[in-house]
């Protein structure tokens, strides 16, 4: 899924440092050498590389259908490839049988257990792919879902350099059970770059670059596989709004709308931003010694809603940025990028539905190209064969500028009668975070306090979860609580007169995740 990580891409260096892990490296290194060569080198790679539109399908929301139902919905859109973010059995078992080409993905919290253990390694494979296989057209084995954006812990950086010993361990048990055609990878996100414009000066970070992905690329070129970019040009747009026109995110630049950008390294001339965020990565991995290892999409796509502050998460933008997007990928001959032209660049759409569920800004549930009950967020055809004027005229996009007004975080609106109490628990819980976070975030609310009466559950959360959201907000916290709070544009003090200590802060000074 599109996780909650910073979109780091910027047309400007982004400097991000990180001791090296010397003794993870060499454990990398080793399990790199201790690998048959020979089971390392796939041929054929021309018979997976196909211009023919992917989705993701994920499942963190509590409302989706079954997976009988989503497999026909995937149909239904005429996608070709889905990617899972498990193995989920089930799903798995009603694809049998389909022609939809399947993506799964090993979790991030084996890598390091896998890494260090061929046994391991072995009962996963044995248990997770052998079943499933014959019946099932399974492509591509990710290992981990952005692993290297990940950084919060000691254990995560292990991760990182777990990362590629883990993906040697899987190819070994893969070649032992003679299921050899499986491609292995691992999604990661823009920021894995420490500098990205222009393109031509595109170079990953410095403290993954040696160590991960090197080690990454050299197995990614043995096997014939790909490298997984999830690259959201919603995200430099919606930071960048003031200099980056939305025509040129959309795909709706070029020479006739005056609308391109030169790089001054290359002479190249683009006309869309995903070609400038795609060719960063290929010169990144050119200068690393990779110049023919071939990008594949694993996520893109543009939010159809989000919260009151999020610029540009609208259905006319999001329609018109994933109807274009299949219309550049599924063209023939091929476009690719300026630095690659030609080149069939297999993506995968994301998603397929708004998960309800997902942690994060309002954008985080408001990818799908479905709502949970199944009907279309907006048309979309993922041949690419229709044509802009066969659709429905789009609702206008009213929001493409920045919400200049106050907004403000409270309790998610009641659903019948008694809904509060009946979440009183949760409430409860949210409630105790919120306090336990920042400095006096619910001072207010304590017996003889300026805000402790009127005494009401859900006055006190609603003002426990602004005081904490205004406080945290620039780094990175959100109105959301599990689905139990929302932002509003009416001001809360007017009900219960308490003195409200709110003040938004401009939008450009907060971090943006994704999805």
């Amino acid at each position: 899924m599109c996780s909650d990580r910073l979109s780091n891409w910027r047309f400007g260096p982004i400097i991000r440092r990180h001791d090296n892990n010397n003794d993870a490296n060499e454990r990398g290194l080793s399990a790199e050498n201790d690998a048959d060569p020979a089971q390392l080198h796939d041929s054929g790679q021309d018979g997976e590389i196909s211009s023919k539109i992917g989705i993701n399908y994920g499942q963190l929301g509590n409302n989706l259908p079954p997976p009988s139902q989503s497999i026909q919905l995937i149909q239904s859109l005429k996608a070709k490839r889905v990617k899972l973010y498990n193995t989920d059995p089930q799903i798995l078992s009603n694809l049998s049988d389909t022609d939809l080409q399947v993506s799964v993905m090993l979790p991030n919290d084996l890598i390091s257990n896998i890494s260090a253990n061929q046994t391991l390694s072995d009962q996963w494979v044995q248990t997770h792919i052998l079943p499933f296989h014959r019946n099932v057209r399974i492509r591509y084995l990710l290992i981990g879902n952005e692993v290297l954006s990940n950084s919060a812990t000691d254990r995560d950086k292990q991760t990182w350099y777990d990362l590629v010993p883990a993906m040697y361990r899987i190819k070994r048990s893969l070649n032992a059970l003679k299921i050899p055609k499986i491609k292995l990878g691992t999604p990661v996100a823009m920021d894995v770059l420490e500098s990205s414009f222009p393109p031509s000066n595109g170079t990953f970070r410095s403290d993954i670059s040696e160590t991960v992905l090197t080690p990454l690329l050299r197995f990614v070129n043995r096997t014939k596989s790909f490298f997984f970019l999830d690259v959201y040009p919603y995200f430099p747009w919606s930071e960048n709004s003031a200099q980056i026109s939305l025509d040129y995110a959309l795909f709706r630049g070029g020479a006739a709308a005056n609308l391109t950008y030169t790089d001054p390294g290359t002479n190249l001339t683009y006309t869309n931003l995903l070609d400038q965020m795609l060719d960063s990565v290929n010169f990144a991995m050119t200068r690393l010694g990779f110049p023919h290892v071939r990008i594949l999409i694993s996520e893109t796509g543009w939010p159809s809603n989000g919260d009151i502050d999020q610029i540009g998460a609208n259905i006319y933008n999001a329609a018109t940025y994933n109807r274009n997007l299949v219309r550049k990928i599924t063209a023939k001959p091929p476009l690719g990028t300026p630095a690659r032209p030609g080149d069939v660049i297999p993506t995968f759409i994301f998603s397929l539905y708004n998960e309800n569920m997902k942690p994060g800004p309002g954008t985080e549930r408001n990818w799908g190209l479905l709502r949970p009950d199944g009907v279309r967020t907006y048309e979309v055809d993922l041949t690419g064969k229709m044509t802009e004027s066969k659709y429905a005229p789009l609702p206008a996009g009213e929001n493409n500028e920045k919400y200049k007004g106050k907004i403000w975080c409270v309790v998610a609106r009641a659903r019948g009668m008694g809904a509060v109490e009946a979440r009183a628990g949760a409430l409860g819980d949210a409630v105790a975070y919120a306090c336990g976070q920042g400095n006096g975030t619910c001072d207010a609310l304590r017996p003889g306090g300026q805000c402790y009466e009127p005494v009401s559950l859900e006055r006190h959360a609603s003002y426990a979860f602004n005081s904490y959201w205004v406080q945290l907000r620039g780094s990175g916290a959100t109105c959301f609580f599990n689905g139990l709070a929302e932002q509003t544009t009416e001001d809360p003090s007017e009900f219960d007169k308490w003195s409200w200590i709110v003040q938004v802060p401009k939008r450009d000074t907060l971090k943006q995740t994704s999805r």
